[in-house]
C-alpha cells in the first residue's frame, strides 16, 4: 500500500520541477525580453519628447495668430457700428469674462456702444417659477404700453416682453421707430430680477439696436432641453424686434445639447439668426461684430471653425 509519505514526496517533486522550469525559463528569456522592453520604452520616450516639441511649436504659432488677430481686430471692425447699440446677454455661467470684455471692446472699436449686460441664471426656462412669472407677465404690473403676445407658452411670452423693452425696432419690426421707454425697460427688468429670471451685470441696461447672446458648452440636467428652447425663443424674439441678433459660443456649444448646435440644426431658425462657434478666440469676436453688421442687411450665417461654417462673415460694403 502506498502511504501518505509517498504522496507527499511525489507532490514536492512535482512542485520542485515546476519551480526549476520557471527559474530556467526566466533566466534564459530575461535578457532578451528585458532588452526589448527597454528599447521600446526608450523609443516611446523619444516619440513623446518629439510630440511635446511639436506641440510647443504649434502652440507658439497659435499664440502668434491670436496676437495678430487681437491687433488687427479693431481696424477690421472700425466704423461698422457707428451710432449703433448692442445688448449683451450672457446665457451661460461658463462664458469667460475675457469674452464679454473682448466683445465689448470691439463694439466700441466699431463705433458702437454696449447698452448693458444681462445674465440669465441656470434656471432660465425651467418650470420652477412659471406660475409667478406668468402672473407678472400677464398682470397689471407691466408698464403702460408693454403689451405681451397672447400665448400659452410662458417662455415665448417672456421672450416677447423682453424684446419689447430691450430692442429698438428695426426696419422689419412692427411699430418701426418707436424706441422703448427707458423707464419701462428698467421697470420690467427690476420685476424679472425680483423673480430671479435674470440679473444685470451692468449698472444700467437700455434698449439696443442689436443683441449678442453669449453661450458656452452644453446644457445639462433634466431641464436642459427646456432651457435651450427658451434661449432660442429669446434670441429669435430679440432678432425679430431689433435690427439683428447673434448667438456666439465656443466649439463645444455646437455639440448635442449646445445652443449653437440647436440653432444650426433648426433650419427655419438658423435662416434668421447668425451663429458663431469660436467666440472664445479673437477671430470669433471679430466675426460676432461683423455678423451684426451683416444682420442689419438681413444676411444671416454660420461662422467659425465648426463643420460647414464660414470662417468669417463677408464684409458689408
Amino acid at each position: 500500500m502506498i502511504d501518505f509519505r509517498y504522496h507527499l514526496v511525489s507532490l514536492i517533486a512535482v512542485f520542485l520541477a515546476v519551480a526549476l522550469g520557471i527559474v530556467i525559463g526566466t533566466t534564459q528569456l530575461n535578457g532578451p525580453v528585458l532588452t526589448n522592453l527597454q528599447n521600446q520604452v526608450a523609443a516611446l520616450q523619444e516619440d513623446n519628447r518629439a510630440l511635446e516639441d511639436e506641440t510647443q511649436v504649434l502652440q507658439a504659432a497659435l499664440d502668434q495668430v491670436g496676437e495678430f488677430e487681437e491687433a488687427v481686430g479693431p481696424s477690421l471692425v472700425a466704423g461698422t457700428l457707428i451710432d449703433r447699440s448692442v445688448l449683451l446677454v450672457i446665457g451661460s455661467d461658463d462664458v469667460p469674462t475675457e469674452v464679454v470684455e473682448g466683445v465689448t471692446a470691439l463694439v466700441g472699436s466699431a463705433g458702437g456702444t454696449v447698452s448693458g449686460v444681462l445674465r440669465l441664471p441656470a434656471g432660465y426656462g425651467a418650470a420652477a417659477n412659471e406660475s409667478s412669472l406668468r402672473s407678472y407677465l400677464t398682470g397689471p404690473g407691466l408698464p403702460p404700453g408693454v403689451t405681451p403676445v397672447e400665448t400659452e407658452d410662458t417662455d415665448e411670452l417672456l421672450a416677447d416682453v423682453l424684446a419689447d423693452v430691450l430692442m429698438v425696432p428695426g426696419v422689419d419690426a412692427q411699430d418701426t421707430g418707436v424706441v422703448p421707454d427707458p423707464a419701462a425697460t428698467a421697470s420690467v427688468l427690476a420685476g424679472l430680477e425680483e423673480l430671479e429670471v435674470l440679473s444685470r451685470d451692468t449698472s444700467s441696461v437700455g434698449p439696443a439696436d442689436f443683441a449678442v447672446l453669449l453661450t458656452a458648452g452644453t446644457a445639462s440636467g433634466d431641464d436642459a432641453g427646456d432651457r435651450t428652447t427658451a434661449l432660442v425663443q429669446l434670441a429669435t424674439a430679440l432678432d425679430a424686434q431689433g435690427s439683428g441678433a447673434v448667438i456666439a459660443g465656443d466649439l463645444a456649444a455646437v455639440e448635442d445639447g449646445g445652443l449653437v448646435g440647436a440653432v444650426r440644426a433648426d433650419r427655419p431658425v438658423s435662416d434668421g439668426l447668425s451663429t458663431i462657434d469660436n467666440v472664445d478666440t479673437a477671430a470669433g469676436r471679430i466675426s460676432a461684430v461683423l455678423a451684426l453688421v451683416a444682420e442689419s442687411t438681413d444676411v444671416s450665417g454660420e461662422y467659425g471653425i465648426g463643420e460647414g461654417a464660414q470662417p468669417v462673415p463677408t464684409p458689408v460694403s
